[in-house]
């Protein structure tokens, strides 16, 4: 591993953290005793009940720092057979938190309106009322609390079991990689990615196709699990008198259907704009349409030179500290404090992700690079991820709880600095100033195409579910489906990818449901917010971080309002929002004759 996890533990089950666990779990174990032995929320009892809530804030705190620690460790080396042990001892201790929760739901439930209100106000939970009032908006589609705790036991060797298994599965996962040149080689699924952004359309195809004979050959048992996680949230959803599987996500990103809607409305209405982005692409590959393995790569400009490590910090450090010193300064403490694992190696899991201690109050990054501009990318991503939870590392717990859908704002904002600061540095070639635009639009088609398919298959495939078992040839229909009436006539015949449910780890998060159009809200919302940034200037970055303080304090339609004044219920907004791709599509056709001279009409609309 590359990253220094020492500050968490100084050994993986040594003494300071078997101890740590002890006590944690049986901090735990008295707690929910305690909660249990008293009555609902009332007049006389509040004072009772505040000591609970002021506690179970404080065990979440050292819940995060082991389970953060265990994560890092089992993302890194998945053939760690002690780590992974320790992966579902962290999953039982959560479910025993779970059933905290569940009498702290069972408290509130029962209180009336003004006992709560009553409640929220006390001096001690100053700052946790929006919390709570989302536990009280929780609690009404909850079982009885014998029920609700049978669910937690059962979700250990249940839902968490299945998500675990895909997590062991993908991460020991190879597949046979046939180059362009004759050469063979037996490949990580985690290096899958980066080849499949390769500029060789040769090597991309080869990695898709090798790849999908790795997942066809597991196929039924990703298919098995797929259908216990979907299956299990159903039935729960049932007993807990949730009228519609959507109600869930919505309630997890924070959002009213509303503007779910709105924003769906403004992509859909707007796809010319990301299908002329991959027309584009196609006619410089000298192809018809793309497939898609073509969705993340990169066009085939000149001078594609390997990126070290060591460039892709002083990329993402210089665009950083020139825009936004703050954020400059912080990313170079994630450089000196060896906070990020980014070797690829053999048993890695796949992905990338940014974890932290909310008792710390420090941040890891997980991520494999493979010398590509995409993971440079994902450097600024993660870090924007880290910069969030430093800027509120000052909040109490119960107000740093954001949702998905703003917690992907702040990750997006960093990769716009990036991607800006890039286009600024005068020593750019234009066959570099080209690969950014392509980057950036690239990213835009992938958010407003790629991401509507997983949301579109994710319905389709909890609409099916609902009606019985899903076979592994349905679940590819269905895939193959949803990437149609996306794109359209964009996809090459054959060019779909049946098997991406399989190899999409997203669909697979067993705490979340609906991981993906969180993720083009928040480049959406965020490309709003660096528009504003690029008029004000850094007059702008005190409301920014404003934002993202408020971010586990308010819905996200009231964080917009009050901090940016925009209406995010609005189709309007999100409109805006994708219109600001025109431009960088525009230089792009612009300095591609100059980059590829040989190539004739770039235009792609």
């Amino acid at each position: 591993m590359d990253w220094d996890l020492t500050s968490y533990f100084p050994e993986f089950n040594g003494p300071e953290m078997r101890r740590f666990k002890d006590d944690l779990e049986r901090d735990i174990a008295s707690l929910r005793k305690e909660a249990a032995a008293l009555p609902s929320l009332d007049h006389e009892s509040q004072a009772e009940w505040e000591k609970v809530f002021l506690k179970n804030e404080e065990i979440l705190m050292r819940l995060s720092h082991l389970s953060s620690y265990i994560g890092c460790l089992a993302a890194a080396d998945t053939r760690n057979e002690a780590t992974l042990k320790e992966e579902g001892a962290i999953t039982l201790m959560k479910a025993e938190s779970t059933k905290v929760k569940i009498e702290l739901l069972r408290a509130i439930k029962a209180a009336s309106d003004d006992i709560f209100s009553s409640f929220i106000n006390r001096e001690a939970l100053n700052g946790a009322r929006y919390y709570l009032n989302r536990l009280r908006e929780e609690s009404v589609h909850t079982m009885n609390p014998d029920k609700e705790t049978l669910s937690a036991d059962l979700g250990v060797d249940g839902i968490h079991a299945w998500g675990r298994l895909y997590d062991a599965l993908s991460g020991r996962l190879e597949f046979d990689m046939k180059y362009p040149d004759g050469r063979r080689d037996r490949v990580p699924m985690s290096q899958r990615r980066s080849l499949m952004e390769n500029p060789d359309r040769r090597v991309r195809r080869a990695a898709f196709e090798g790849g999908n004979a790795a997942w066809e050959a597991v196929g039924e048992t990703v298919a098995a699990i797929l259908n216990a996680i979907s299956g299990t949230r159903l039935t729960l959803n049932r007993h807990r008198g949730v009228e519609h599987f959507l109600d869930i996500a919505l309630f997890q990103s924070g959002i009213t259907r509303k503007t779910l809607y709105a924003m769906f409305e403004a992509v859909y209405s707007e796809l010319d704009l990301p299908r002329r982005i991959l027309r584009l692409k196609a006619k410089v590959m000298k192809a018809e349409r793309v497939a898609w393995y073509d969705l993340g790569a990169p066009l085939p400009l000149p001078q594609q030179d390997q990126l070290t490590w060591e460039k892709a910090k002083t990329l993402v450090q210089a665009s950083f500290t020139q825009a936004y010193p703050a954020l400059g300064e912080f990313l170079q403490t994630i450089f000196d404090k060896n906070w990020i694992d980014w070797t690829p190696r053999t048993g890695k899991r796949p992905g990338g992700f940014c974890t932290g201690s909310q008792l710390t109050n420090e941040s890891r990054i997980f991520m494999t690079y493979n010398h590509t501009m995409g993971d440079v990318l994902t450097l600024a991503h993660e870090a924007g991820h880290a910069f969030h939870s430093h800027v509120i590392r000052d909040l109490r717990l119960y107000e740093r709880h954001y949702p998905m859908t703003l917690a992907e704002t702040a990750s997006t904002f960093a990769e716009m600095i990036l991607t800006d600061g890039l286009l600024k540095d005068p020593s750019i070639s234009d066959a570099q100033k080209a690969r950014v635009l392509d980057m950036e639009t690239g990213h835009g088609a992938i958010y407003l195409m790629d991401i509507p398919v997983r949301y579109e298959f994710e319905k389709d495939l909890y609409e099916e579910r609902s009606q019985g078992e899903i076979s592994l040839g349905t679940l590819k229909e269905l895939m193959v489906e949803s990437q149609q009436r996306v794109f359209g006539d964009l996809l090459e015949e054959g060019g779909e990818d049946p098997y991406f449910w399989a190899s999409k780890l997203h669909f697979y998060i067993t705490g979340v449901t609906f991981y993906n159009f969180p993720y083009t809200f928040g480049f959406l919302l965020s490309r709003g917010l660096f528009a504003m940034f690029k008029k004000e200037e850094r007059e702008f970055l005190p409301r920014y971080e404003e934002f993202l303080r408020l971010t586990g304090s308010d819905t996200p339609e009231n964080v917009a309002r009050r901090t940016i004044g925009c209406d995010l219920e609005l189709p309007e907004f999100w409109v805006e929002a994708i219109q600001s791709l025109k431009k960088p599509l525009d230089d792009l056709e612009t300095i591609l004759p100059r980059v590829l001279p040989l190539h004739a009409n770039f235009e792609g609309g």
